[in-house]
């Protein structure tokens, strides 16, 4: 049975290495935005954390966990596009802090 492809609460994000989709808060720098990331262990090239998919030694594209702002796991192949960005609210619907 396939899972419902909902927003979820960012503590709930697999941190096993598997790449989610995830939504980017809006900052001074764009709107919000979709991005793959992953949970990386510490290694020679970086703090353990949420990269972007796309890193790759060198080049790591790491985030914060408030930049963060929910998760999902990404659709199967021949699921239609990407989903929009959360814009609900946040306290309410993914029990998270804006800080």
């Amino acid at each position: 049975m396939d899972e419902p492809q909902e927003w979820r609460n960012m503590a709930s994000a697999p941190r096993d290495g598997s790449r989610i989709l995830v939504t980017v808060r809006p900052s001074e720098q764009g709107p919000a935005e979709v991005d793959v990331a992953y949970w990386a262990r510490h290694d020679q090239f970086g703090m353990e954390g949420w990269r972007a998919a796309e890193s790759h030694p060198g080049q790591i594209i790491e985030y914060a966990e408030p930049e963060l702002k929910c998760w999902m796991p990404l659709p199967r192949a021949n699921a239609a596009g990407r989903p929009s960005p959360w814009e609900g609210d946040d306290a309410e619907q993914l029990d998270g802090s804006g800080i």
